[in-house]
């Protein structure tokens, strides 16, 4: 049995570093209103690194695990492993300082002195696009055996619907010797997704509700609880029913982004048959308040978009329309190179240039990018291919994928794709590339991007004759 938390007196000069008034530390913590404890993240990437600022800077005492030494040992000097994320350096920095953030490879350790472990290591999909378990399933052993009764659990890597209550609290407890849902015998579980975006998570921490599910009602308050007193106070905590309602909602918001951009994509291609500006229809057509079409563009990427609609068809075959959907963007690399090619005549010994290797213009991330399938596409058809990306070094790029291309070295290339939108596009002088025929805009960001009269422009639903119709004439050779 747990015995009731004992404060932490809190003096004008902090004993825990924080200034008076601030949330008292206790141990253990068991949700009181006006207290903090110690939280375990389990996971130190570009999700969990962030979420564990957030709770050090409200006040908890954090322990980072990971399992890269290297990492750990950054973290343990106060300094981050990578730094794309705005404020993200400064505030593990001053949380270090303060005396409230350390890290470990081992977690047992962490998790023996943690009042509340957050579980955010990746799950990805295997080869035959279902869901892989062996880093979760790891991870979730790792920490059981050091588990103490009392404690609360929760799981914000995305998951099938289910899971945290079928999968992962039996290995739970089956590695802890603990009951799942006993708060004082055993340990608490519960679900809250990750809501948020790289290069802007901490304004998403304190913008977006964070919903948040139990196995059963105490983990559920606790759980709330938490969440309360971690994030920003301008943050809504909404206590779903249950784990699986919290872990459907996550799939849901997901999955109909991948349907919606999907339909997008479909009424692309319809346009570009029509000869009609796509734009503009989704413009005129979101005039309507009832309707919120999505952007079309050559795929979707990254580790969200991608892959949850199949955690959904993992459970649930019968969903033909996300299947369909997730075809669909799939598909949008062929239908592009397909356009190239034929505006080409064929791509055999071709050069082409690829602009965007990270699933997302400024996130050095290829999860899921749809430039890897789109360079291994133009290859098979017998293009020579050439990239670039302002985030990646020139030997990044060649173990990735393509040649590296200097930015801004004159090439002969006769075809130039963009698999990102990213500004630095737009301070391209194609008048460089003397033999340049084809521009496809794979995200249609260039479309007012002057171009010398040989260069055909192509965008997704965007037509070359509806794209010279709309932009002024510039002057330039």
């Amino acid at each position: 049995m747990r015995t009731e938390p004992t404060p932490v007196p809190n003096t004008e000069n902090g004993t825990d570093g924080l200034p008076a008034g601030q949330p008292r530390h206790v141990s253990p913590w068991t949700g009181e209103p006006g207290t903090v404890g110690t939280v375990a993240v389990v996971g130190m990437g570009k999700i969990g690194l962030p979420l564990a600022a957030q709770y050090a800077e409200r006040g908890w005492h954090v322990i980072g695990v990971d399992v890269l030494p290297d990492v750990v040992a950054k973290l343990n000097e106060g300094r981050v492993h990578f730094d794309e994320e705005p404020g993200l350096a400064e505030k593990v920095a001053a949380a270090h300082a303060a005396g409230r953030f350390e890290a470990t490879a081992v977690h047992r350790d962490a998790v023996s002195r943690a009042d509340v472990v957050v579980m955010i290591v990746p799950l990805m999909l295997s080869d035959e696009q279902e869901p892989d378990y062996r880093i979760m399933d790891r991870a979730t052993a790792a920490l059981a055996v050091g588990l103490r009764a009392g404690t609360l659990v929760l799981y914000e890597t995305t998951l099938p619907v289910g899971d945290t209550r079928r999968r992962f609290g039996p290995a739970l407890e089956h590695g802890s010797g603990l009951r799942a849902g006993d708060p004082d015998l055993g340990f608490l579980l519960g679900f809250s997704p990750e809501r948020v975006y790289s290069g802007r998570i901490f304004r998403d921490l304190a913008t977006y509700p964070k919903l948040v599910g139990g196995i059963d009602a105490e983990s559920g308050r606790r759980a709330e609880a938490f969440y309360r007193s971690a994030l920003p106070e301008s943050a809504e905590v909404w206590l779903l029913s249950n784990a699986e309602a919290a872990e459907f909602a996550k799939l849901a918001e997901t999955t109909y982004r991948d349907v919606n951009i999907a339909l997008a994509n479909e009424f692309a291609r319809y346009a570009e048959r029509m000869n009609v500006d796509i734009l503009e229809v989704i413009r005129g057509a979101n005039s309507q308040p009832f309707s919120h079409i999505h952007q079309p563009g050559i795929g979707v990427g990254g580790h969200c978009i991608p892959v949850y609609p199949h955690f959904l068809l993992s459970r649930a075959k019968e969903m033909e329309i996300v299947e369909t959907s997730r075809r669909t963007n799939q598909d949008q690399v062929g239908h592009a190179v397909k356009i190239v090619q034929t505006a080409l005549g064929g791509l055999e010994g071709v050069p082409v240039l690829v602009l965007g290797l990270t699933y997302r213009e400024n996130v050095k991330e290829l999860a899921y990018s749809r430039a890897l399938p789109l360079i291994e596409r133009l290859a098979f058809h017998g293009a020579r291919v050439s990239a670039y990306d302002p985030l990646l070094t020139a030997e990044e790029i060649e173990r990735c994928c393509a040649a590296p291309w200097p930015w801004g070295e004159p090439a002969p290339f006769r075809a130039i794709v963009t698999q990102t939108a990213d500004p630095l596009w737009r301070q391209l002088d194609l008048g460089a590339f003397r033999e340049l025929e084809v521009l496809y805009d794979g995200r249609n960001s260039l479309r007012e991007l002057a171009l010398p009269d040989r260069v055909s422009y192509f965008g997704v639903g965007v037509p070359s004759r509806v794209r010279r119709a709309t932009v002024a004439p510039t002057g330039r050779s």
